[in-house]
């Protein structure tokens, strides 16, 4: 390696730090070969340059790496391994020593990893609970801590670019990757998406920094059939008004790259679509960043299954992988993540070199992805650093992961407030293996992309079960993992531990699963599931149903009906047990309230923001949480009942805590309109914010209606319609009209 990186003499401009990025740009596009662009374009899984493909750890083989990397001039890795601080370090620093040893101009490469809740694929990280959790919370300071512990506990180790947060609205809770969401509500994922990116991108630790990417652009989450990366069909008018929200706060916010939605919306593959990544994408909503393919996507606009894949997730729009990657760059793709081979860098330049792609389109992306390296400081700071590495899974960031997990638990049912559980508590059962399961916890993208498996967890995170013994040192606490079939063995014992059980616990849900491994037939719970909430129940005891699951599961009403008290975990993450256990013995007071609406049927389920022709059949609404207080809403009042379409409307109310000790709680906002020429929602959320009120004391929150920002909606192109009318304005149980005037 040259000493460019530490000479200010005869340095070219583009290594000279104290020209202006553009500059540096400029000058190192005019020495690039065309062949050395398209490798900047080109992002390779780390199997390819390791000793094992297949190890899922990081054993570098120097000879791979150098010859993808001489002969390709690949500018980016990609995946994670669970591995350690140290292994990590000294991964990444020969890994960039090599490319920067074989880069003829020594561009550094940048890392891509998906750390989706922490710092997920490292040993010892903090890791928060899952996104759709945080919608919980409704609290962004949630949000913007887990991207700002991600970036200081990830960056300085040489993972640059993160591929998260994921800014699809859950919609559908068929959908394996609903708990990557920030729940139903593009307000609420706009605010969170926000924050996270925030967190992440403004957190500087030493020289290190990271970048943030929005996915999957655009429309993502709601197939058809509820399966992953099948069919969507969304009228655009919808698509701009519910998809696009959450991607546009997150550009607005200076977001520096976005992933393409794998699927095909409205009958055209997204990876293909020059309107959605080109005219939309920056036309419309003014990104400038770079925008990467995922998982082999281009290859799958093909027929040709060459991954093994079920055939179904193939589009069959362009004839080889040449065309698609043809379809693709002049789509609006800078960077493929092809990952399995360098096919992609090879067509790219024989279509530049048949004239079929331009060296303008080209360079178009590579001055984006040179843009983000030069951003992040990579050109002066190349190589990782083990300075920092006493952040890593830090008390001070654990407590922050575990205040999150604390505000991410709702409390769904506590008939006769037998939540919290008494210290006197004499004996207390838990049943169900996923009672004693730290996999069950986290869920997918933990450890390993399906979720690891328990013996790559740390025995410092406790189980439900480990924690609830630290939470009630006094009682008995029991745990089975099965209640057995009637008349066996195990069933006899199960009959006798609960006949003598003061409460028990039926915890119930979903083991870890991703993408589309997860997908289903049926929302109901599994039925060993069932089974198990059934024996509980039988038993005639006092009964709880936990759900640690990665989407809202349904279960029989007379399930429901029967349980005392019913907690929706979700995916928690490490800290999830303790916080559970807390809940549960009254320590924390619960103060989370659904960022989704529980569907009560398995065939049919809608949002809370449906239309008057729709039927809201949901067990649980979004936005509905109990705490261990009560409180009461009163004097709503406007500050006047009309305006113009250029003044503003304040709203007071007055929230209090009438229960015996202090609380947090989400004050929610909703707007009605009554009339629109497009049908509008029963009801959209326009704005919320947590609050801690001591017990017996009251607060008046004010909110500010602004005609342009909450009174209006979008067209089928994009252009924004504001009405006069009739809206009502909802806080709680109280609400109050107010009409919009020319």
């Amino acid at each position: 390696m040259s000493n460019h990186y530490n000479s200010t003499i005869h340095q070219p401009d583009y290594l000279n730090g104290e020209e202006s990025v553009e500059r540096r740009i400029d000058d190192l596009l005019t020495r690039l070969t065309p062949k050395e662009k398209i490798g900047q374009m080109t992002q390779l899984n780390v199997d390819m340059v390791n000793i094992n493909p297949k190890s899922n750890y990081a054993y570098l083989d120097p000879n791979r790496a150098r010859d993808v990397i001489r002969n390709y001039h690949i500018g980016s890795f990609l995946n994670g391994f669970a591995i350690t601080a140290e292994e990590w370090h000294e991964f990444m620093e020969q890994l960039q020593r090599i490319n920067l040893e074989e880069s003829r101009l020594e561009i550094p490469l940048i890392y891509g990893i998906d750390h989706i809740h922490g710092a997920s694929y490292l040993k010892g990280a903090t890791i928060f609970p899952h996104a759709m959790n945080l919608s919980n919370t409704f609290d962004e300071n949630f949000a913007r801590q887990s991207g700002c512990i991600t970036s200081t506990e990830a960056a300085a180790l040489g993972h640059h670019w993160n591929f998260a947060p994921v800014l699809d609205i859950g919609r559908d809770p068929r959908w394996p990757r609903f708990y990557e969401t920030f729940g139903e509500d593009p307000l609420v994922a706009s605010r969170m998406g926000v924050a996270y990116v925030q967190g992440l991108q403004k957190q500087q630790t030493g020289p290190y920094r990271m970048a943030a990417t929005a996915k999957h652009f655009i429309g993502y989450s709601t197939p058809l059939s509820g399966r992953d990366r099948s069919p969507v069909h969304i009228p655009m008018q919808f698509l701009h008004e519910f998809h696009r929200p959450s991607f546009q706060a997150a550009i607005d916010a200076g977001i520096k790259s976005v992933m393409v939605n794998s699927g095909e919306l409205n009958g055209e593959a997204v990876h293909a679509s020059y309107d959605l990544l080109t005219h939309l994408l920056r036309h419309q909503m003014g990104f400038q960043g770079v925008v990467v393919t995922d998982w082999a996507d281009i290859i799958k606009l093909t027929a040709i299954d060459v991954l093994g894949y079920q055939q179904q997730h193939y589009h069959h729009v362009a004839k080889d992988e040449k065309e698609a990657t043809l379809m693709a760059i002049n789509a609006g793709i800078d960077i493929a993540m092809t990952p399995m081979s360098v096919d992609f860098a090879i067509y790219a330049h024989e279509l530049v070199e048949e004239g079929l792609i331009s060296e303008k389109r080209i360079d178009e992306s590579v001055r984006r992805i040179l843009r983000l390296k030069f951003d992040l400081g990579l050109f002066e700071h190349p190589l990782p650093s083990l300075t920092y590495v006493h952040t890593i899974g830090s008390i001070k960031h654990r407590q922050e992961a575990l205040q999150a997990a604390r505000e991410s638990i709702v409390l769904l049912e506590n008939k006769h407030d037998v939540l919290p559980l008494p210290q006197k508590t004499g004996k207390i059962l838990l049943v169900g293996s996923i009672a004693n399961s730290r996999m069950a916890l986290n869920g997918g993208w933990t450890m390993e992309w399906q979720g690891g498996n328990e013996s790559q967890y740390p025995e410092s995170m406790p189980t439900l079960l480990e924690a609830m013994q630290t939470s009630f040192p006094n009682s008995e606490i029991t745990h089975l993992e099965k209640t057995g079939s009637r008349g066996s063995k195990t069933n006899k014992e199960f009959r006798r531990v609960a006949a003598e059980a003061d409460f028990i616990f039926a915890v119930v849900g979903e083991m870890p699963y991703c993408e589309f491994v997860g997908d289903i037939n049926d929302l109901t719970l599994d039925v060993d599931q069932i089974a198990t909430i059934n024996a509980v129940q039988a038993t005639k005891r006092p009964n709880g149903i936990i759900l640690i699951e990665g989407r809202p599961r349904v279960v029989p009403p007379n399930l429901w009906d029967a349980a005392d008290a019913v907690l929706f975990a979700g995916l928690p993450g490490f800290e999830g047990g303790t916080a559970l256990a807390e809940i549960i013995s009254g320590k924390v007071n619960p103060s989370a309230r659904l960022g989704f609406s529980y569907p009560e049927h398995a065939s049919h389920f809608t949002t809370y923001d449906h239309k008057a022709t729709e039927k809201s059949t949901s067990k649980w609404a979004f936005g509905h949480g109990l705490s261990y207080t009560t409180w009461e809403y009163a004097d709503l009042k406007l500050s006047k009942n009309t305006l113009n379409r250029v003044e503003e409307l304040t709203a007071t109310v007055t929230v209090s805590n009438t229960g015996k000790r202090e609380g947090r709680h989400a004050v929610l906002w909703f707007i009605t309109d009554e009339v629109g020429r497009i049908t509008r929602p029963v009801k959209k959320l326009a704005h919320f914010e947590k609050i801690t009120i001591p017990a017996g004391a009251s607060r008046k929150i004010t909110f500010t209606i602004h005609p342009s920002k909450h009174l209006s909606y979008p067209d089928a192109s994009g252009a924004t319609i504001l009405e006069t009318g009739r809206f009502i304005l909802h806080c709680s149980n109280l609400s109050a009209s107010f009409d919009l005037v020319e």
